[in-house]
């Protein structure tokens, strides 16, 4: 067999690898939704807001969605407090109801079948596509890559979180971009990513800002159709409820107060739910309890990387390589500074190509990519966290002491720190393609000066 036939037989074994990842997200979740009491609970969370929006109330006040919620008639009535708090405390930005309208205003049945159907599709696009990418380079380990993030992805499948769109749609659009096929489709893509959660989004659209040339052009086209799809709704909800923002933030700040579920200290949720934090707070707070001083030493930890990854950006003349891993720096770097949970660092999938890359040159810098990508997905994933919650059920607290501290840290919450691992490697290994691009470079301008 030729070179050639060899690598369309890799392209098709490794595209077989995604599609049964794919089929496992598909079968675990399903049959998982059959036993599980909060089943599309995070569509729930959309679903309610969108149709008190619809009935003219105030989607961010929780009497006014409660009213919605008990008028539907479908929850049960002796529910935890706590789940039917979540559904009825919005927390999503005004723009997101450009996305979840549509589902509410079909009803219950119809939207939640239909939000099934996007987010399932949509994930299994967006790995298919990031391992388009990566198969130009390593086929099979990209699909092996991809295949596992799937496969580790029931979870989202199950509850519905939003987080597989914004995600998908993101990694969409870069891929159109990249390929320039579909650009109209990437420019929506992007603009409904960043409506939807712009915190999952935020960093990739700065990188095709910061990059310039047509990439730069695709980053505003996103942002102007963003904000003509995306205005009216806002007027809509200003005026439906003209304190949108501290009742946001009231919502927020209920949820990440002293034992709420988004509070990433040892008395929260972060390390007991299968949806667990992974911005960084959820370890410096074991360390520094106070919210004031986590927040602040994460920002201390996080802002040196982004800065450099801007300056990279800016400065380092990427090459096609370089272009793939400062994407792969910015997506476990976008989770760091901010409350993210783990459904959103499917953004992973955006690092395969660069591992691909990396891998294919057969130094211990490619092995290095594989093991730290590897163990990204997989702490990251679904299975993995099963694990390790029954495991640590009992020792999420640690003692007044620091090697207690580090160990708590590291085996109770390892999600932040292996995406701290993984935006520092992509962020050296990119430093480092730059230096070479910029000698190579000089070596040429002198050779022409010559």
């Amino acid at each position: 067999m030729n070179d050639r036939g060899m690598l369309t037989r890799r392209r098709k074994d490794g595209l077989i690898l995604v599609l049964l990842g794919a089929v496992v997200f598909l079968v675990v979740g399903v049959a998982w939704r059959r036993v599980s009491p909060i089943e599309m609970g995070d569509f729930k969370v959309v679903f309610y807001s969108a149709r008190c929006l619809l009935q003219h109330g105030d989607p961010y006040s929780e009497a006014a969605v409660l009213r919605v919620y008990n008028a539907e008639g479908r929850e049960n009535p002796s529910e935890p407090v706590l789940d039917r708090q979540v559904k009825t405390r919005f927390f999503y930005p005004p723009s997101a109801f450009v996305v979840t309208l549509p589902f509410a205003l079909i009803g219950f049945a119809a939207g939640n079948l239909l939000w099934t159907m996007l987010l399932a599709t949509c994930l299994i696009l967006a790995a298919i596509l990031a391992w388009d990418i990566g198969a130009d380079y390593a086929p099979l380990v990209s699909g092996a890559l991809a295949g596992l993030l799937l496969m580790n992805s029931f979870w989202l499948f199950m509850i519905g979180n939003s987080a597989a769109i914004a995600v998908s749609f993101c990694v969409i659009a870069v891929w159109c971009f990249y390929r320039e096929r579909l650009v109209w489709a990437g420019v929506l893509c992007l603009a409904i990513s960043l409506g939807l959660k712009p915190n999952d989004s935020g960093l990739i659209w700065l990188f095709l800002l910061l990059i310039g040339g047509r990439f730069r052009r695709r980053a505003l086209e996103s942002l102007a159709v963003l904000a003509v799809i995306a205005l009216p709704i806002v007027f809509w909800v200003t005026n439906a409820s003209p304190n949108w923002l501290p009742e946001l933030r009231a919502n927020m700040a209920s949820f990440s107060g002293v034992g709420g579920i988004v509070d990433p200290a040892a008395t929260g949720m972060a390390g007991r739910s299968m949806d667990s934090l992974v911005g960084l707070q959820s370890d410096v707070s074991l360390f520094y309890p106070n919210p004031q001083t986590y927040d602040l030493v994460t920002y201390a930890i996080s802002a040196p990387l982004v800065l450099v990854w801007v300056l990279e950006v800016l400065w380092g003349k990427l090459s096609a390589s370089g272009w793939w891993l400062a994407i792969a720096a910015a997506a476990p770097l976008s989770m760091l500074p901010t409350y993210h949970f783990q459904h959103d660092a499917k953004l992973l999938l955006l690092s395969i190509p660069a591992c691909a890359m990396l891998w294919v040159r057969r130094s211990w810098i490619g092995w290095m990519s594989m093991l730290i990508t590897t163990a990204a997905i997989v702490i990251n994933g679904d299975i993995f966290s099963g694990i390790r919650i029954l495991l640590t059920r009992n020792m999420l607290v640690p003692q007044p002491r620091l090697d207690s501290e580090f160990a708590t840290a590291a085996i109770t919450r390892p999600a932040p720190l292996i995406l701290l691992v993984t935006a520092a490697f992509f962020l050296w290994a990119l430093t480092r393609e730059s230096r070479s691009t910029r000698a190579t470079h000089a070596s040429i301008r002198s050779e022409r000066e010559i």
